[in-house]
């Protein structure tokens, strides 16, 4: 369906990638990956039309009908919700409205009666009186009822227009669709539908994502943009990461064996060529070593930052005390009578279609707010970090530079030691400098993170970690929270993080109260499909 020949990409000297030969055919689905500023959506925009190329050229079936994830929240504030969504197919659309526009017209010629006969036509044909039953369908399964479908875009909530948005680029059945990072903001539930979603789908889907679980569950192919290259895999995340490090193990091992055949022949020339017996075999040898070569391995633009988190003392059997907790948000109650015990082994994971639920529990734990009910206690030998969802506040309207702002939060105020500890979460050379309210998200995220580890604290909390990370980053976190001794409460859209450290679920119902189940992401969620299917 898509065809890529010498594809190369170019901003001044800088090169994101050259010489790219791809096809993309009907029936798979082709996950891209690559560090931060590797290019990759930039490498969907030259699919779409939306950027050219330095070189090379994209050859689209022109039969296939490509839609593509729009990223702009605010495009369509002006129109409903439902026909948001049918602008996906903007044929479709502009049929409709131009039908109706003739039907509407108080001087009715025959000349619109032909029109309007064609439009009806073509209407038909492009599934135009299921249009509105099939967005309804696909909003709902993303979670948004239809109570809000006939609402204006500009009166939903950001996280609401995401969903819309996602909605309007799988309507109406598209050859191709093109996702720059589909499932961020999406709760766990809207997740899980969009990969089956995907599973059934027939077309060709390329996909920006860095959910290691969502990309594992829905491709087929891995296409990595790394070295300067683009290359193309066979299988899921899984079977990529495995395949690269068994690659990157193989060359090295034949570099260290060609390195000690290389040094064996030297030795030999250097010891005989001078003897006249053994010049003919140092003669040989030497063509042996012209004929030998070590394979440079390219240094990837991967990034992988050390996470780890240490507690100054470990805390006694008392850890967390919640009973009765109820609060109030905006007039609705997010939190009804929740009660529960902190063990000492446990990891828990808050869930709950309400992510303002969720924060608000966050929030109450951290202190950062007050329960309208109940009571909130600390064993006395604990201590907590928190890691918020919204971490602004630490960093809009503050004037310090990167090092000072570590500063603040480490004992130890020598530059060396920051700067040892900033370059394992990649800030290195005159980036300790950067002010900080000039960081990126992903950067502000790791400054975050940083100042959790150096707090020492035996209890941890974070509220939406894995926002604005990439893969590496993900990955690094996961291992140092799955690292960590003792307690972990935590809400997280990353399946992977969640299922792998999480050891008991909190799950947050629409009415405010909690079910509490000492188990694995997936065994909760088993035994919750299994509920529904007995109802």
């Amino acid at each position: 369906m898509i065809t890529v020949e010498n594809l190369s990409l170019q901003y001044g000297s800088q090169v994101l990638f050259s010489h790219v030969d791809l096809q993309f055919t009907r029936g798979n689905c082709y996950g891209i990956i690559g560090a931060n500023g590797a290019g990759k959506s930039t490498f969907l925009k030259i699919l779409s039309g939306e950027i050219e190329s330095t070189s090379g050229h994209v050859s689209i079936d022109p039969k296939c009908r490509m839609s593509v994830l729009k990223q702009n929240q605010n495009m369509y504030d002006e129109l409903s919700v439902l026909d948001t969504v049918i602008l996906g197919n903007p044929r479709l659309y502009a049929c409709g409205k131009e039908k109706d526009a003739i039907y509407e017209k108080p001087d009715f010629s025959d000349e619109d009666g032909l029109r309007a006969a064609e439009l009806e036509e073509e209407f038909a044909e492009l599934g135009g009186w299921e249009a509105e039953s099939d967005a309804s369908r696909l909003l709902q399964g993303l979670g948004i009822d239809t109570s809000l479908h006939q609402s204006r875009m500009s009166e939903l909530d950001p996280r609401l227009k995401v969903k819309v948005l996602l909605a309007q680029a799988l309507f109406g059945n598209p050859d191709i669709v093109l996702l720059d990072e589909p499932t961020n903001n999406l709760d766990l539930a809207s997740v899980v539908w969009l990969e089956d979603y995907l599973l059934d789908y027939e077309g060709t889907v390329l996909v920006v994502s860095h959910d290691r679980y969502f990309l594992n569950t829905v491709c087929t192919h891995i296409v990595d943009i790394d070295y300067g290259k683009i290359k193309m895999y066979v299988g899921n995340y899984d079977f990529w990461f495995e395949s690269s490090q068994l690659m990157q193990r193989l060359i090295k091992d034949q570099n260290k064996k060609a390195e000690q055949k290389i040094a064996e022949l030297q030795s030999f020339i250097q010891r005989f060529s001078a003897n006249k017996s053994k010049s003919r075999q140092a003669t040989s040898r030497r063509k042996l070593l012209e004929k030998i070569t070590v394979e440079e391995m390219p240094a990837s633009s991967r990034r992988y930052p050390w996470v780890g988190f240490k507690a100054e003392r470990e805390p006694g059997k008392d850890r967390l005390f919640v009973t009765d907790v109820s609060k109030t948000v905006d007039g609705v109650k997010v939190l009804d009578h929740v009660s529960f015990i902190m063990g000492r082994e446990d990891k828990i994971s808050i869930i709950g279609a309400s992510e303002i639920a969720v924060t608000t529990l966050f929030q109450l734990l951290a202190g950062e707010l007050e329960p309208d009910e109940g009571t909130i206690k600390w064993g006395v030998s604990t201590t907590q970090a928190y890691f918020p969802k919204d971490n602004s506040s630490y960093f809009d309207a503050c004037e310090y530079d990167l090092m000072d702002w570590m500063r603040q939060f480490s004992e130890d105020k020598r530059e060396s030691y920051l700067r040892t500890f900033l370059g394992r979460m990649l800030f290195a050379g005159d980036d300790v400098y950067k002010p900080v309210k000039v960081l990126s998200g992903g950067e502000k995220v790791r400054c975050m993170l940083s100042k959790m580890m150096l707090s020492g604290a035996n209890v941890l909390m974070f509220d939406q970690p894995t926002n604005h990370l990439d893969l590496e980053s993900i990955a690094a976190l996961n291992n140092g929270m799955s690292a960590f001794p003792y307690n972990i409460l935590f809400s997280s859209h990353d399946h992977q993080l969640t299922q792998t450290v999480a050891n008991r679920i909190i799950d947050i119902r629409p009415d405010g109260t909690i079910i509490d189940r000492r188990c694995s992401y997936d065994d909760y969620m088993h035994l919750n499909e299994a509920h529904e299917n007995r109802e």
